[in-house]
């Protein structure tokens, strides 16, 4: 699915207006009926309900007067508490507050002296507000005034219903720079915007409901729209079917570099995750001092010694057997638990120019770029790298702050300016590919925030890329299933117990899922 900007929307709006002729007032007549749906979807019969309808004067406000009407029709009992003068409103927000006073209904103007009294008085008797007050083009930070109304609505625990978007939200940024609407479910039409499936705008926006209000379908999935919400379905659609001449060679042959001593668990975790999504043949390469270990606690999976230094890590001599053993598998996947070595970093230096196989670089792997980084848009092998935010902090030489204040930009720089595809590990985990398509992932979740879970991730893409998918596609894929993992494990263990190791054993409840709740188009 996909997701767009504000102005981006805005354009889809007027073009099914201007080249389409559906009239504006049709559009927002629709979005009104679809709130209301989604309002008795929650609440069941609206009949004697009391709602408190905040509305501005833009379209928004306008929507929120259809809802209104509407509710008013079913049986409620509905109050309209204007933030702006009646003389105020204009075009179709205009004709939907004149039709609401022309069927005798009042309008209480809170954005005057005694206002906040009225919505104090308004949320003493109410069954639900209704959030109508700004839309996608607001920016920066709510007036006092109504900052004191959205604080009040927040205090009050009443449900909210937001239309669009939560007030207070930045529809392109998901960014919270003042009051904002703490909204238990919101409406939003066509398709989702930025800021409602990217953090912190997501923790405002609580179930996201997208409806649809007659937008032509050519509009909605344009091929320039390149920003996509991760779904079950699409990664149902681009998974492997299992053929049944299949053999262990069919689903890819992958080698996972990784380890050293005291991080033997990464090593672990990385080729589990990778045998768990799916690969034919894993090979876990490690020092040499560690493959007794590795390979007493891994049934599944082949081991290899590596060239090691007197500290249990890669020595520079490793390289080399990296390289010939890459000759024989599909997928190479670099970084977790190498430790931060010298001699390990200069080896993953030396390694990464030869490198033929597409292959997943993490952790330990990215450390060792710090300062070289430029040295990722030389490789000739297509590559996939996973940094958590301080990671890319240090790759891109920033502070974390700059890194998460704008999460999808920094990623699609850096996926453009090295050629790979970028996966920026964090609550709500974008995915970026150097063509300018993005993923935003809405799966997972705070008990994921764990030792491993990020060597798990790595294994699950790099078992998915063995397996035929594109680097873009595996990322993107993987991603999802894990964080879907992640959200199984926590509604069984609890978020406070989760560990890596759950998220792995949950992966084939998820491939379950997928395949009983989607049919794969081929």
């Amino acid at each position: 699915m996909r997701v767009v900007t504000a102005a981006e929307m805005r354009q889809i709006d007027q073009t099914a207006i201007k080249q389409h002729g559906i009239p504006g007032i049709v559009l927002m007549e629709n979005a009104g009926l679809r709130v209301v749906e989604v309002i008795e979807g929650i609440l069941g019969d609206v009949r004697d309900q009391v709602f408190s309808i905040i509305v501005g004067k833009g379209n928004n406000g306008g929507d929120g007067l259809v809802v209104a009407r509407h509710l008013l029709n079913r049986g409620a009992q509905v109050k309209v508490l204007l933030m702006a003068d009646p003389a105020d409103f204009q075009g179709d927000a205009r004709v939907n507050l004149n039709i609401w006073q022309n069927m005798g209904q009042p309008v209480y103007q809170v954005n005057q002296v005694n206002g906040i009294n009225i919505i104090k008085v308004a949320l003493l008797n109410t069954s639900m507000v209704i959030d109508a007050l700004y839309g996608t083009g607001f920016h920066g930070v709510v007036n006092e005034k109504v900052g004191r109304i959205i604080e009040l609505i927040n205090a009050s625990h009443i449900p909210v219903v937001a239309v669009d978007i939560p007030s207070g939200l930045e529809a392109d940024t998901g960014q919270v720079n003042g009051p904002c609407i703490k909204a238990d479910h919101t409406v939003t039409f066509g398709l989702p915007k930025i800021g409602l499936v990217v953090e912190p705008g997501a923790s405002y926006t609580g179930q996201l409901h997208i409806v649809d209000i007659s937008l032509p379908r050519a509009l909605t999935e344009a091929g320039h729209l390149q920003k996509y919400l991760l779904t079950g379905e699409t990664v149902a659609r681009w998974l492997p079917p299992r053929q049944s001449t299949g053999h262990k060679g069919t689903y890819g042959r992958v080698l996972v570099v990784a380890g050293s001593r005291g991080m033997v668990g990464a090593a672990r975790l990385t080729t589990r995750g990778t045998l768990r999504a799916g690969a034919g043949l894993v090979t876990l390469a490690l020092p040499a001092g560690l493959q007794p270990v590795a390979a007493a606690s891994l049934d599944e999976a082949m081991s290899l010694a590596l060239p090691e230094t007197p500290e249990g890590t890669l020595a520079t001599g490793a390289a080399g057997v990296i390289l010939e053993t890459c000759r024989q598998v599909d997928v190479l996947a670099l970084g977790p638990g190498l430790s931060t070595h010298p001699e390990t970093a200069a080896m993953v230096k030396s390694l990464l120019p030869e490198l033929e196989v597409p292959t997943v670089l993490d952790a330990d792997a990215l450390n060792a770029l710090v300062g070289d980084v430029d040295m990722l848009g030389e490789a000739k092998a297509p590559l996939i790298i996973t940094p958590h935010p301080g990671e890319m902090a240090r790759l891109l030489d920033l502070q974390v702050a700059e890194v998460q204040e704008n999460r999808i930009d920094q990623a699609l720089a850096a996926a453009r300016k090295w050629r790979v595809v970028v996966v920026l590990k964090g609550a709500r985990t974008i995915v970026a590919s150097p063509n300018g398509n993005i993923y935003i992932n809405p799966t997972g979740n705070p008990g994921m925030a764990t030792g491993g879970s990020g060597d798990a991730l790595t294994g699950i893409i790099a078992g998915l890329l063995g397996q035929g998918l594109n680097p873009e596609q595996a990322a993107a894929a993987g991603v999802y299933l894990h964080g879907r993992a992640g959200d199984l494990a926590a509604e069984q263990l609890g978020q406070v117990s989760l560990l890596a190791g759950d998220i792995i054993s949950f992966l084939p409840d998820v491939f379950k899922e997928l395949e009983n709740s989607f049919v794969p188009v081929r």
